[in-house]
Order: C-alpha cells, then structure tokens, then sequence
C-alpha cells in the first residue's frame, strides 16, 4: 500500500514534533534534578552548619559582645535532665537548651567537672570514706572550686548489730 503524499508529510512532521517533545522533556527532567540538588545543598549549609559541639555555644553573628556571663543550667522539670540556661552580655540577654546530668553532684554543680582520687581509708568516729577532686574543666565561665571532698558510708563493716535478738527460721 501506498501512501500519499500529504499523509507521508504529515507522518514526519508527526515523528519530528515527537523528537522535539522528547528533548523537551530530557532537559525539563534534567534542569528538576538540578533544582533538587541545589535546594538540598543549601539546606544542608544552612540547617547543618553546627557540629554537635558548636550547638551549646552561643552564636557569634549579630553580636559584638565578647564578655558574656552565664547562669546553671535550671532544669524543665525535676533536678535533672533538659533545661535552660540564661546567659547575659552588656544589655543583652539569651536563653540557651542545655541538659544536668542525673547523677551530679549537686553540691558541685553540673558545670564543674572535677577528678577524683580513689575512696580513702573509713573513718570510725563518722562511718564515712572521703575523697578529692581537682578541678578538670569549666563550663560556661561557671564560678568553680579548685577542690571538692566528697563522702559516702563505709561498707557494712563499721555498722553493729544488736547481740541477743532471735531470727525467725534459723532453728528456733
């Protein structure tokens, strides 16, 4: 069979349009991905910008202030776990998240780190083993002690027992 001439022009007219909308939609495709590769760079930039160490410190930018001052860190509920801590500069102030530690000691506080000695001999008249500890780190410019003595019970072999009182199912 054969064709025409108007229908022959017409079939390549048709595979040309089709080749066009084809190249169309390879650059189209091409130029989506480029536009999700840069929004995802730019994103990464400016939501990632803080390793983890940078995220407690206070930022820089926008303040000329050097000398800045900080509060304990005040737990959100309890004694410990996460909260805020106020720092102040000049006229300017800023509430920062910050975390205590459930098993500090208090008495320390939660921005003194200390290095302890091992636990000393217990003393008889008191019932208590001390120790010290130097001052290792500070956080936060926290006002610190140099040393610290913390104590503790001895283990059972100061307390006594009262003589004579029977136990129930030993015998008797």
């Amino acid at each position: 069979m054969a064709l025409s001439w108007d229908t022959a022009f017409r079939l390549q007219s048709l595979d040309r349009l089709l080749e066009q909308q084809c190249i169309i939609a390879a650059w189209m495709r091409a130029a989506l991905l480029l536009l999700l590769l840069v929004t995802l760079i730019t994103v990464k930039t400016v939501a990632g910008g803080k390793n983890k160490k940078e995220k407690n410190k206070p930022s820089q930018s926008g303040s000329e202030c050097t000398d800045w001052r900080y509060g304990n860190c005040v737990p959100s509920n309890g004694d410990c776990g996460a909260g805020l801590r106020e720092g102040s500069c000049d006229q300017q102030t800023k509430k920062m998240k910050c975390k205590v530690p459930c098993n500090w000691k208090k008495d320390f506080g939660a921005d003194c780190k200390y290095r302890f000695g091992s636990w000393g001999e217990c003393d008889p008249t008191s019932g208590l083993r001390t120790r010290k500890g130097t001052l290792k780190k500070v956080l936060f410019n926290a006002e610190c002690q140099q040393t610290v003595s913390a104590s503790k019970p001895c283990a059972g072999e100061t307390k006594t027992k009262t003589k004579g009182k029977k136990r129930k199912g030993k015998g008797n």
